[in-house]
């Protein structure tokens, strides 16, 4: 056979492919724009879609409060009645024992009453403050997230519903870590460091903190991450949290509402456990943003970032940054946390970004982003709940039309009653400029953009949607011809 004959041959099947993925590809943004509309028609959709990873997830508000209840009754704890304070202990004649609510027949009333104070379920918008309905749910129920049984069943509920939302790698904010060893740190270091705060003087503040570092470091905190570490790599393996169709990896936090040394020690401990185990990818800090505490040292935690970055060169860290609006907090408190936390502090990834438009130079720090390839985590409808920021109001659009890399993320799905079907059906409904392929690329986002330390997990993280892409969307067209 001829040479240029095999080679037109070649050519005919090259162009009969690419001529079937461009009808394929086209048939799926077609569909998809079909039921843009259609609220039913986008849940089915989504469900049966590849979703990736979700990167901005934090473990003990991803939990629904049946499972923490379950757990409490199973204790048989006591609870007051009087405002459904949970505890190991009897603090008045108000608290009766679970079991004593299921021989009076009102056990579950009780638990209807604690579903609605441990989560957002029938909140009515109108007789408390969302931000704190939302934010004071973690207390309530954080006599069961502390738990070792509970955070085993936490873990696998988290993997199975996963599994069964199609979602194939979750990177969840799991705990601080405790150490003893810290404690003799000087508390007086945290009026020199408010001070140094008060001037802006990061010269200073760099000079304090390694201070405290090398105090800390004398302390043998390593040992405290150590031990962490371990106890976590059992408890991941033990449970089968990986599998061949599902990965699990784990960001450490610290509390932005304590005091600055507090934040500090906490911080050093964070970065040097996940320097040293594969499992830990990454650091975060939580907590609200607009809190008294967090705004006053917001600087401050910035410089402490910036510092343990210099400490843990290869450790990566996203950060809560912007999840602020007007009225929540005042206007020029708008104006600089997301540049602060981006440029400052050098996050990799940023967590809810709701007051870009109020930085100033939004448009130099959105190209920025775009950049450095610093992604943004949207959390649309935790957003709409805390902030009642949704739609245009939301700055979605911007982080679109500069490029900069975006992943959707759940934040705390049990809370919230979501999911993270939920949050593309949002994003399909309120954002009509947003295409099939503009999802489909945020989806591997989630994966690219994760905090993934082995290169091989990530390349088969990105073989795998490849083929359940390929595999969804001929299920789709399938059923709709």
């Amino acid at each position: 056979m001829a040479p240029h004959f095999i080679l037109m041959k070649k050519l005919f099947f090259i162009m009969v492919l690419l001529g079937s993925i461009s009808v394929n590809a086209q048939s799926i943004d077609k569909y998809f724009e079909s039921i843009r509309n259609n609220t039913a028609g986008l849940i089915a959709f989504f469900s049966a879609m590849p979703k990736g990873g979700d990167l901005h997830n934090h473990f003990s508000g991803s939990i629904y409060a049946e499972t923490y209840i379950s757990y409490v009754v199973q204790k048989d704890y006591f609870i007051d009645t009087s405002n459904l304070k949970v505890d190991t202990f009897k603090n008045n004649s108000d608290c009766l024992r679970f079991s004593q609510l299921e021989k009076m027949k009102i056990l579950p009333a009780v638990k209807q009453r604690l579903i609605q104070k441990w989560s957002v379920k029938d909140y009515n918008g109108v007789s408390y403050p969302s931000d704190l309905q939302f934010f004071e749910t973690f207390s309530g129920f954080g006599i069961a997230n502390n738990s070792f049984r509970s955070i085993e069943t936490g873990l696998l509920e988290l993997k199975q519903r996963a599994q069964r939302e199609n979602v194939t790698y979750i990177e969840t904010m799991f705990t601080s870590i405790p150490c003893d060893n810290t404690k003799s740190i000087d508390a007086g270091y945290n009026n020199i460091l408010e001070n140094a705060q008060g001037r802006f003087d990061e010269a200073y503040t760099a000079t304090t903190l390694e201070q405290l570092y090398q105090q800390i470091e004398e302390l043998n905190v390593k040992s405290c991450a150590a031990n962490f570490n371990s106890s976590l790599e059992s408890l991941h393996n033990r449970l089968k949290i990986d599998d061949s169709t599902f990965t699990m990896r784990y960001q450490n936090y610290v509390t932005r509402v304590v005091p600055p040394v507090d934040v500090f020690k906490a911080l050093v401990l964070a970065f040097e456990s996940a320097n040293s185990c594969p499992l830990i990818v990454g650091v975060n800090i939580v907590a609200p943003e607009n809190n008294e505490t967090s705004m006053r040292d917001y600087w401050l935690h910035m410089q402490m970032f910036r510092f343990c970055h210099s400490k843990y060169p290869n450790v990566k860290y996203s950060m809560h940054a912007g999840e602020l609006t007007l009225g929540l907090v005042k206007p020029e408190e708008l104006t600089w946390h997301i540049t602060a936390a981006v440029r400052t502090a050098g996050a990799n990834r940023i967590g809810h970004g709701v007051d870009m438009p109020y930085e100033t130079k939004c448009y130099d720090l959105l190209k920025f982003m775009a950049k450095t390839n610093t992604a943004i985590e949207i959390n649309l409808y935790s957003n709409e709940f805390i902030l009642k920021v949704k739609e245009d109001q939301h700055p979605f659009n911007m982080y679109k039309e500069f490029n900069v890399p975006i992943v959707i993320c759940t934040d705390d799905a049990g809370v919230l009653r979501s999911n993270l079907i939920q949050q593309y059906v949002l994003l399909a409904k309120r954002y009509k400029n947003v295409t099939y392929r503009d999802i489909k690329k945020y989806v591997y986002n989630s994966i690219e953009y994760s905090f993934i330390k082995e290169p091989a997990i990530k390349k088969k993280l990105k073989e795998q949607l490849t083929s359940r892409f390929e595999h969804f969307e001929k299920e789709v067209l399938s059923a709709h011809q």
